[in-house]
């Protein structure tokens, strides 16, 4: 295990500036590129929630993942004279109607040959084409008879002057934030730094009618009022006092941990179980190139990433922090 982590730190110190962190695709302004102050006041219910946080943590699984293959989104970035196809929506909710905006967004979309959707029943899949400033987000996406069709999901265009949120109720997260903002890419995590607010997903929050900013919806339910409830969109950090340098994890789970201190994770989705996203290796392996987490990994389960992280020094920000 040693051997295999002193190779993993000479990967990401001889990483060519290539990997330097892919483009910010959002406005520079954006809630996920600001670093939070070190004075940052705190919501009143922030042990409340700490402890709500360790109890999920414990009952599902004893650990916090990071998804990879299965519902975490594989990423294409395409040229911009990739051609382009019509992506039909599909009533995956048997609704008998589809809806029309979104028939429109999809009309034509630039996605490259062997493009896959990730793994797992939320089949993602994210297109992003620096050229014309737009991004195309699926949600059960899936090709049939050779043509591609997807539930839901958004195209966003001028993404460099958006704030990095879906315009409800489009986007494929239950919160409107889209992937490119809060999934963790191949290309920071090789250059040592990542630098945005993080998403994560919990097992259980608070109501879909109690949404913090920046989420504009939530699939949250709380049927029996359980108290302490963590609210979708709510942001948290850990507590910036923390020797990040002195734990003992994994160089990938300490990059994550200097993250969190510097912009926090927001709450995103649901899950069944604590869980980060990172982007999928499809994003690499359809084009013939190797898995890139074989080496960034360097044989730890997704699982053990960030075993040694201290959650209980987590810290829950006020309801609706940093709303413009």
């Amino acid at each position: 295990m040693v051997t295999k982590l002193m190779a993993l730190l000479a990967v990401l110190a001889l990483a060519p500036a290539a990997f330097a962190g892919e483009p910010r695709v959002f406005s520079p302004d954006s809630f996920w590129y600001r670093k939070l102050p070190a004075n940052t006041p705190l919501h009143p219910e922030s042990a409340e929630f700490v402890k709500e946080f360790q109890r999920q943590k414990a009952m599902y699984y004893g650990t916090v993942g990071i998804n990879t293959v299965d519902y975490a989104s594989p990423v294409y970035v395409v040229k911009g004279n990739e051609k382009t196809t019509k992506v039909q929506v599909w009533d995956c909710f048997s609704r008998g109607t589809v809806d029309a905006g979104l028939a429109r967004q999809w009309e034509d979309v630039p996605i490259p040959p062997g493009a896959q959707q990730a793994g797992g029943t939320d089949a993602e899949m994210t297109i992003y084409q620096p050229s014309t400033d737009t991004i195309w987000e699926f949600w059960q996406a899936r090709q049939t008879e050779g043509r591609w069709e997807a539930c839901w999901g958004g195209r966003m265009a001028n993404a460099s002057r958006n704030p990095g949120i879906w315009p409800r109720p489009y986007g494929t997260t239950a919160t409107g934030l889209p992937f490119l903002g809060g999934q963790l890419s191949v290309a920071e995590l090789k250059s040592g730094r990542i630098e945005h607010a993080i998403g994560i997903a919990l097992v259980e929050t608070a109501a879909s009618s109690v949404v913090s900013w920046p989420a504009n919806r939530s699939d949250g339910e709380n049927p029996d009022n359980a108290p302490n409830r963590i609210p979708q969109g709510l942001r948290f950090r850990l507590d910036p006092a923390v020797d990040v340098n002195a734990l003992d994890m994994h160089p990938i789970g300490k990059m994550i941990a200097r993250a969190a201190q510097t912009y926090g994770f927001v709450v995103w989705d649901k899950a069944g179980a604590i869980m980060l996203r990172a982007e999928n290796p499809k994003s690499f392996t359809v084009r013939g190139e190797p898995n890139p987490y074989d080496a960034l990994f360097a044989g730890t389960p997704q699982y053990a990433i960030l075993e040694g992280f201290p959650w209980h020094r987590l810290q829950f920000l006020p309801h609706d922090f940093g709303k413009p």
